[in-house]
């Protein structure tokens, strides 16, 4: 029996209450956890009052987020458009595999974070450097997942396309990508949470703007009621673009949806 939406959203809401009661517990009634290692709830309403007014490391809080949510856009889009294609592709043609896929063996095991030294080489302190390590941490999941999808697809059924004369690029249409298509969007889940990720991270280094740099400054000030509201910033933008993705899904594999339901 499936809990009731409404029920799971009461759950979730007295669990974040719990925890938030637990937060002024800890940090403001007996203090066992310090304000220089956690924040106390007012510590961190103030940081907040402060960047979304004043503005902190250059910038109030929403022109950092922007800032953050460009760079993943656009390194998400294009991991995507390269990613997803050359998936299918190797899935596709074995011969395509063949040529392809001892080079993507030897880079997949490299962190995307072990791509920002050369990456400024290459492209300097600017966002397209950063834009580059959020395209790589995003690209390696669509590959592989396209790739899993078009080799999961039951062979009886690209052998009954074959037979009815279905030409190459229907056969892509209206039998690859539709039967690929869970698993293509189980890969652009992890893309996009491997790219907000990573974007933190990338942020850290050489950047003026964006939600990983106010986390790298008021590391450098101290200040943990800062660290926390990126910290927050970065985990509601990730559940929030998530979110568009999950919706997206369920609008364009609406008769998955409902088989599983």
């Amino acid at each position: 029996m499936k809990t009731p939406s409404n029920r799971k959203g009461l759950i979730g809401l007295a669990t974040l209450a719990g925890l938030i009661i637990l937060w002024f517990l800890l940090t403001s009634v007996t203090g066992w956890v310090s304000g220089g290692r956690f924040p106390s709830p007012a510590e961190f309403w103030m940081s907040l009052k402060q960047i979304s007014g004043r503005g902190y490391a250059g910038a109030t809080l929403a022109s950092h987020a922007l800032h953050s949510l460009k760079l993943v856009a656009m390194g998400f889009v294009v991991a995507v458009l390269t990613g997803v294609p050359l998936g299918l592709w190797m899935g596709w043609s074995r011969r395509a595999e063949a040529f392809i896929n001892p080079v993507f063996l030897i880079i997949r095991p490299i962190p995307p974070l072990a791509w920002i030294p050369l990456a400024i080489l290459w492209l300097g302190l600017g966002d397209a450097a950063k834009i580059m390590v959020i395209w790589f941490s995003a690209f390696v999941p669509s590959v592989i997942n396209a790739f899993t999808g078009v080799r999961n697809i039951e062979r009886p059924v690209l052998e009954a396309a074959r037979m009815l004369g279905t030409p190459r690029w229907r056969m892509v249409r209206e039998v690859i990508l539709p039967a690929a298509s869970p698993m293509i969007f189980t890969g652009l889940r992890l893309s996009l949470q491997a790219s907000w990720t990573t974007l933190v991270a990338a942020e850290l280094v050489g950047a003026l703007m964006g939600v990983g740099f106010v986390l790298n400054m008021a590391q450098q000030d101290i200040y943990p009621g800062m660290i926390l509201v990126g910290m927050i910033t970065v985990g509601l933008l990730g559940w929030a673009t998530t979110l568009l993705l999950t919706r997206a899904e369920r609008r364009a594999l609406a008769w998955n949806v409902a088989a599983r339901d």
